[in-house]
């Protein structure tokens, strides 16, 4: 359904955390959280080629086990903690590339997301001829129990139901979950920016292929659920 067009994926997998060490390398369910990715984006129907963006030679050394060869260390200054993705992003496909019609984004803190749903997403962004598609999940709560504080703590005008609703009776509300990026390359080179569009669409995904591995607690859940329901 693609008419030819060229799929690459991006995994981006920096060697620092400062709130869980060497995630991206950790091992879930026999195998580096990275690798996770990297099978699921060779799992997929659409995706031609993977490019893993790493200032990290160990992770060079573990992606080199799941036959991806990574052509070069980031340079120092797409190494540092104020890297953005959409740097590192753009950095890659324009050196390696820029031939490429379509771009999957792929984080590696979300092991769960699966071959099938890059596909799904893939063919979404086509279908609409969308400059973008972004995978997202249903709310674990409504996001109008959520407020910031101000200095004394005070929760005057905290909860955000409006008009008096029930939360119950709140619409169905969804975040992003970091699992999926999905580009018209040729459209996001040319804007200049990941921005979120008019033409940018969702993807729905479940809250249990959702997990978005962060600190230890995260990763404790993510061990949970492999042993629970992917074993």
């Amino acid at each position: 359904m693609l008419d030819g067009k060229k799929v690459i994926a991006v995994i981006p997998a920096r060697g620092g955390s400062k709130r869980l060490p060497r995630k991206n390398i950790l091992p879930l369910g026999g195998k580096p959280l990275i690798g996770w990715t990297i099978e699921a984006a060779q799992n997929s129907t659409y995706v031609d080629d993977i490019f893993i963006s790493t200032d990290d030679q160990e992770i060079a050394d573990v992606a080199s086990q799941f036959g991806i060869t990574v052509p070069e260390l980031r340079p120092e200054e797409l190494s540092t903690d104020t890297a953005t993705t959409q740097s590192v992003l753009f950095y890659t496909v324009e050196k390696y590339a820029k031939e490429a019609d379509i771009v999957v984004l792929l984080q590696p803190t979300s092991p769960f997301r699966s071959s099938d749903h890059i596909d799904q997403a893939i063919e979404s962004l086509v279908e609409k001829s969308a400059f973008s598609v972004v995978s997202v999940t249903p709310c674990e709560h409504p996001p109008q129990w959520a407020n910031t504080l101000p200095d004394n703590g005070s929760m005057k005008d905290f909860l955000r139901l409006g008009d008096g609703k029930r939360s119950q009776d709140l619409g169905e509300a969804f975040r992003l979950n970091g699992a999926i990026y999905v580009y018209d390359l040729h459209r996001l080179l040319a804007i200049g920016e990941m921005a979120y569009r008019e033409d940018t669409y969702a993807y729905k995904m479940p809250n249990g292929a959702s997990i978005d591995i962060d600190n230890q607690i995260d990763f404790d859940m993510a061990e949970f659920m492999y042993k629970k329901y992917f074993k």
